[in-house]
């Protein structure tokens, strides 16, 4: 059963579902799916008001690219969420600002979801980061990264520096994201940003596999082991190992119907 809800349009984002797998498409294709703070709000809106049967997000971009990154139209205007107005509020106000933005990408994680971004073309800045965020990173074989946030004399603040550095080691995000460079899907590949590069018309196709395969696994199982990955990096051998028992502890009480 396929169903629809795409009142976020205006802002700029649609949501559909199939049974157990949500799309996630960024529409604003004439600005490159450029970012805005209301399209923000839409993605977080959607990650509370997404029905509890989703077990796979696909994030794509409509047009020839994923995302451009912040609109810098929005980013310099007089809005609330400008960058000027950003800077005029208290710094405890203008963190608490931010925290807001990054519940549009950081819902992403959720152990309770496998998370695919579907890339083509460009993704830039805040394109990049919403990428980072998710599990799978499937490429076009067309597809550019590039943290620009410091062209602009800023940092990346959307959740993407803690899944870059672990995915390319310290030193190589720090190049990343201090020359913003672009970096090509053959290179992405290569240092460990894409999960799969794929011809641009078998995009789709791959994403959809890739779905497919989560979809025949145990959810439990799932769930747990993205969980159990999600930590390791922070914990010692023996707290990992720790984490492994009690993780399959659960399982087998859950497997066996124990009370």
């Amino acid at each position: 059963m396929t169903t629809s809800a795409s009142p976020g349009t205006e802002a700029g984002v649609r949501y559909d579902q199939d049974g157990p797998v949500a799309t996630v498409t960024l529409c604003r294709p004439d600005v490159l799916n450029a970012q805005t703070p209301a399209m923000w709000s839409e993605l977080t809106d959607i990650s509370r008001k997404m029905p509890g049967d989703v077990r796979v997000v696909i994030v794509r971009g409509e047009g020839r690219s994923f995302s451009a990154g912040l609109d810098l139209s929005v980013a310099r205007g007089d809005g609330d969420s400008s960058l000027p107005q950003l800077a005029a509020l208290s710094p405890a106000e203008c963190a608490e600002r931010i925290a807001g933005f990054q519940e549009a990408f950081t819902w992403l994680r959720r152990p309770s979801l496998v998370t695919i971004a579907a890339v083509q073309g460009h993704a830039i800045g805040a394109g990049f980061q919403l990428a980072l965020n998710c599990d799978f990173r499937v490429l076009a074989d067309d597809a550019r990264f590039s943290m620009a946030e410091v062209t602009l004399g800023l940092v990346p603040d959307l959740g993407g520096t803690k899944r870059l550095t672990e995915l390319v080691g310290p030193s190589r995000a720090l190049e990343i994201c201090v020359t913003g460079r672009r970096i090509a899907a053959p290179e992405a590949d290569r240092i460990g940003l894409a999960t799969a590069v794929v011809p641009g018309a078998e995009l789709a196709g791959a994403v959809s596999d890739l779905a497919a395969a989560v979809l025949a696994a145990d959810q439990g199982a799932v769930a747990e082991i993205k969980a159990l990955l999600a930590g390791a990096t922070g914990r010692s051998y023996a707290e990992q190992d720790r984490a492994e028992r009690e993780a399959q502890t659960r399982r087998l009480r859950d497997l066996m119907g124990a009370e």
